[in-house]
């Protein structure tokens, strides 16, 4: 197999992170088979330093021609005086919309090891295996009118939280897909003892859900679903939702994991998926050696299943990642204050492990 990626390092670990997870697919590449091609552009504060855009024509146009699209991470407070155009979150909103990228997944495991790492006690952590499917590309994050202006009570601002019927109904449709090949219970969240978007949206999950005898179908508002994500996480199996609340949601869903450094995500529509991590930029720790890669790397597992259809070599990937964890390595933030590896130490191990099925090279490294 043959396929051309688009990376997108951003900022911060950003560009840490990524040419960890190149030099992983690298690797994939070389003992399965395949090339991987890759093509580099700016998003982000790198662009608007660059181009003076957070979203060039250039990086579309590499987007558009790959098969894919691994980003890093975008932002930092070296821009956050920028305009609203010019601020490097409006290049990750804008490569979403373009890419038209409507489903963002963002499966959410906890790695036995890591139990101790998450701030919940490890009764509540036990089956935790859930896809929060969030969409993407509509809702308050994109709606018009938006801004602000000067009356005469001082600054009036306003976002408006727009969805069509079939915006609404194809991420509904992606969400039931899903959970049909896990354990076919879809829970919607939604907030419709208040909002219209939100009664609307509950309407089209009764509608879809009729398609889908074999799928139960849950709703709960958002209020609720946030107290139960720590309460009960175990309970979801599929969880679906519109963009505000997916963005929430999934980032108290990330702690469940002992760290969002743990937590990937695919964004996918009709064209090329985008791949990236959870986290953020974190530009205090950016060229120290400290950055988690794993969420990338897990991220790149479901660019390998979800656009290249290679669940053999997806499957290899986390199984790496869970076996280097297994043998008690860890990155920074999942040490706890003990022994930890670097950045590039841990990405050694993943991949070594992908070739050899063991950490025989890896003994002394701690």
């Amino acid at each position: 197999m043959k396929k051309q990626i688009c990376v997108l390092p951003g900022d911060g670990i950003g560009p840490e992170v990524t040419a960890e997870a190149v030099r992983l697919l690298e690797t994939i590449g070389r003992h399965y088979g395949h090339r991987f091609d890759f093509k580099y552009a700016e998003i982000g504060g790198a662009a608007v330093d660059a181009h003076g855009t957070p979203l060039p024509a250039s990086t579309l146009a590499a987007c558009d021609e790959s098969d894919a699209v691994l980003l890093g991470a975008v932002g930092g407070p070296k821009w956050d005086r920028e305009t609203a155009e010019r601020r490097p979150e409006a290049g990750l909103l804008g490569i979403r919309k373009h890419l038209g990228v409507y489903a963002n997944l963002r499966p959410v495991k906890v790695f036995p090891e890591l139990a101790g790492a998450s701030t919940l006690k490890p009764e509540v952590l036990q089956g935790i295996d859930l896809v929060i499917v969030r969409e993407l590309t509509g809702g308050i994050y994109f709606g018009q009118p938006r801004g602000r202006q000067t009356c005469p009570d001082g600054v009036e601002v306003v976002d408006t939280l727009r969805y069509t019927e079939q915006e609404i109904e194809r991420i509904l449709v992606r969400a039931f897909e899903i959970a049909k090949t896990r354990r076919k219970h879809v829970t919607s969240v939604d907030k419709a003892n208040v909002l219209e978007s939100s009664r609307l949206w509950r309407e089209i999950a009764e509608s879809v859900a009729a398609r889908y005898p074999d799928v139960a179908l849950q709703h709960m508002l958002v209020d609720n679903a946030a107290m139960q994500l720590v309460k009960n996480p175990a309970q979801f199996d599929v969880v679906v939702t519109e963009n505000l609340f997916g963005d929430i949601l999934s980032d108290e869903a990330a702690m469940l994991t002992g760290s969002i450094g743990m937590l990937p995500s695919a964004s996918l529509g009709n064209g090329p998926g985008l791949y990236e991590p959870v986290h953020g930029s974190a530009p205090d720790i950016a060229g120290k050696g400290l950055a988690n890669p794993l969420a990338t790397f897990l991220s790149v597992a479901l660019m390998l299943r979800y656009s290249f259809q290679l669940d053999r070599e997806a499957s290899a990937v986390e199984t790496a990642v869970a076996a280097v964890l297994r043998q008690g390595y860890r990155t920074a933030d999942l040490a706890n204050g003990g022994a930890f590896v670097s950045t590039s130490e841990i990405g050694d191990l993943v991949r070594e492990t992908i070739v050899t099925g063991e950490l025989e090279h890896a003994k002394n490294t701690l």
